[in-house]
């Protein structure tokens, strides 16, 4: 048996931390890294003492029709990421890596093109986190430098740029 690399090592983690989630859609899970010393860990789940999605047997997004990746201000879970950043200090997360793991939890297989939302992007910029690497497969993974984070603002994409139109006026 050959030795684990360590980048799928600590994705290894965050795929088994994503286990305790209890989004009924998809669950993942985070862990974050500094100096090869795991700082802190997170997963998808409802706010402490509120009922889980799981608990409930329902997605209240599922029920209204609403698609991944939007409105996310009616979903019951906190995002792994966000999760593991309030576990852990800004001090021990400046420089930080985080892995990311996503899995689809009807069938069991990776979520595609895992990333962060707009949101978890913002908390990870300020956290100071300075890479995030999420899983594709087994053995793949893509390091995304949250530098371009930064230079890259969502909300000023073209396809928002519209709303925008008369902000400035």
């Amino acid at each position: 048996m050959s030795r684990r690399d360590k980048i799928n090592y600590y994705l290894d983690m965050a795929d088994t931390v994503l286990k305790r989630g209890t989004c009924i859609r998809r669950n993942y899970g985070a862990v974050i890294v500094k100096n090869d010393e795991i700082i802190a860990t997170g997963y998808t789940g409802s706010p402490r003492g509120r009922a889980n999605c799981s608990d409930l047997g329902y997605c209240a997004r599922q029920r209204l029709g609403i698609k991944s990746g939007e409105k996310y201000e009616l979903c019951r879970s906190v995002h792994a990421e966000q999760n593991a950043i309030i576990s852990a200090s800004r001090k021990d997360t400046i420089g930080a890596t985080l892995y990311l793991v996503g899995r689809e939890k009807e069938t069991g297989e990776y979520v595609k093109n895992t990333d962060s939302c707009s949101m978890c992007k913002r908390v990870i910029i300020n956290a100071g986190i300075e890479k995030v690497v999420a899983r594709i497969n087994d053995n793949e993974y893509k390091v995304i430098d949250v530098n371009d984070w930064i230079q890259y603002d969502e909300v000023l994409e073209e396809k928002v740029k519209p709303l925008f139109k008369n902000f400035n006026k």
